[in-house]
């Protein structure tokens, strides 16, 4: 009896860690919304043509979040940024706090 308990609570615990795991994953994938607090206050757009050059003068039209050396993302069309916490930021993104690679 106490081998089937056992058996029970190791297949729970492998549920749970699964179930956590893929809780953990989606939550890592959260897209940045341009309307989220941080976002409105750096400026952020998920496409830089859209940038507010008027508002932010510094934005030039060869910047994106993908060539700031704050991204993370490598190639990929979307990767985490500091800035932002576990939320993605798209690679053709931009925000103020754009910095050229080192």
């Amino acid at each position: 009896m106490q081998n089937s308990n056992r058996r029970v609570f190791l297949m729970q615990v492998a549920a749970a860690g699964t179930a956590l795991a893929a809780a953990s994953s989606a939550h890592a994938q959260a897209k940045l919304d341009e309307k989220d607090p941080q976002a409105v206050a750096l400026g952020y757009v998920a496409d830089a043509t859209k940038a507010d050059a008027k508002k932010f003068p510094k934005y030039a039209a060869d910047q994106k979040c993908s060539s700031c050396g704050l991204y993370q993302g490598g190639a990929a069309a979307a990767g985490g940024c500091p800035l932002f916490g576990t939320k993605q930021v798209a690679g053709a993104g931009w925000c103020s706090a754009w910095v050229k690679k080192g």
